[in-house]
């Protein structure tokens, strides 16, 4: 499900860091070399060529990166560089200072990482902001979206794949229930969607599908400009099908309006190690179009080489 490409031999990691270290040699970078070598090596691969580059020159690579890299490949090159669990830690702390209610950032990663990945990005939170994700998202959010992130980031759900159904039909019509009440922020509502695991959770909304005849994001639509209520279906979509969830965040930042360049870097690099296969066969199957083909129109130069060098284009 991974998009990265890497060579079947490559360089040592001493070499590697020689020729990054060439590539901001002299007056101009060498955007094509960082490319080239960052572009293509997989997290434990880039995680050695840091520590290998400090330990050689003495200095952090990201910093280096930053020094001589502007706009948004430096962006995509630094956080595709960082270990997955800072880099969760740098968007959710990002996240927090922006945060408004449309900012579904903090859900996407509490909701899409596995229970594993989201304890090492608050370990990671942690250490490098001396406070905890969790108390900075109480301070941060308000009223209901407060009620809903809190409990997301802090969950650590059961990964496995056992499913109660009798568990799954009794929480189908509590969500039912709820819903058709109209309390969306109702404390058994986001108990379910932020404690059970993703199998449990497929298993109660099929249920619901089946006994109540709609999926339940076509019952959480009912006032499509309620902002509260578009991140619980955008919740629902990341727990059962993140492809589609990742697969808008896409479509919607190379729209006509103009490159959401935020969003496309960060599910580029969040991704592409993961399911960025699903992500492309989705945005395929739903546009029509390649991918990549979408990107290289609406981005241009070093910045589109690095993003097609991660979803895995021919040419890149």
């Amino acid at each position: 499900m991974s998009t990265l490409t890497v060579p079947d031999t490559i360089p040592s990691v001493s070499e590697d860091c020689d020729q990054l270290r060439k590539a901001f040699a002299g007056l101009g970078t060498n955007e094509g070399l960082i490319i080239s070598i960052l572009g293509h090596r997989n997290a434990a691969q880039r995680k050695l060529i840091r520590q290998t580059y400090a330990e050689t020159f003495g200095e952090d690579l990201l910093k280096a990166l930053e020094k001589e890299l502007t706009n948004d490949f430096e962006r995509a090159v630094f956080l595709w560089t960082l270990d997955s669990a800072e880099r969760d830690a740098l968007l959710a702390n990002e996240a927090t200072k922006r945060w408004t209610s449309s900012n579904q950032v903090l859900m996407e990663i509490a909701c899409t990482r596995s229970s594993h990945d989201l304890l090492l990005a608050r370990q990671a939170y942690h250490a490098r902001y001396k406070k905890s994700l969790e108390e900075d998202v109480a301070y941060h959010t308000t009223g209901d979206f407060r009620k809903l992130l809190v409990p997301l980031v802090s969950s650590y759900r059961y990964e496995g794949d056992e499913v109660n159904m009798n568990l799954a039909k009794s929480e189908a019509k509590i969500l039912h229930e709820k819903i058709s009440e109209k309390a969306y922020n109702h404390e058994d509502l986001i108990r379910i969607l932020s404690t059970r695991s993703k199998a449990q959770i497929n298993a109660t909304l099929n249920h619901y599908k089946n006994e109540f005849g709609n999926d339940i994001n076509k019952d959480l639509k009912t006032d499509p400009k309620d902002e509260f209520l578009a991140i619980l279906r955008a919740t629902v979509k990341c727990l059962t099908r993140s492809e589609k969830y990742f697969e808008k965040i896409v479509r919607l930042s190379i729209n006509k309006r103009g490159t959401d360049e935020g969003a496309l870097t960060r599910v580029v690099t969040t991704r592409a190690e993961i399911d960025m296969k699903l992500i492309k066969d989705e945005y395929h199957r739903r546009n029509s179009v390649p991918l990549d083909r979408a990107i290289a129109k609406d981005t241009s130069g070093d910045y589109e080489d690095m993003l097609l060098a991660l979803i895995g284009h021919g040419d890149a």
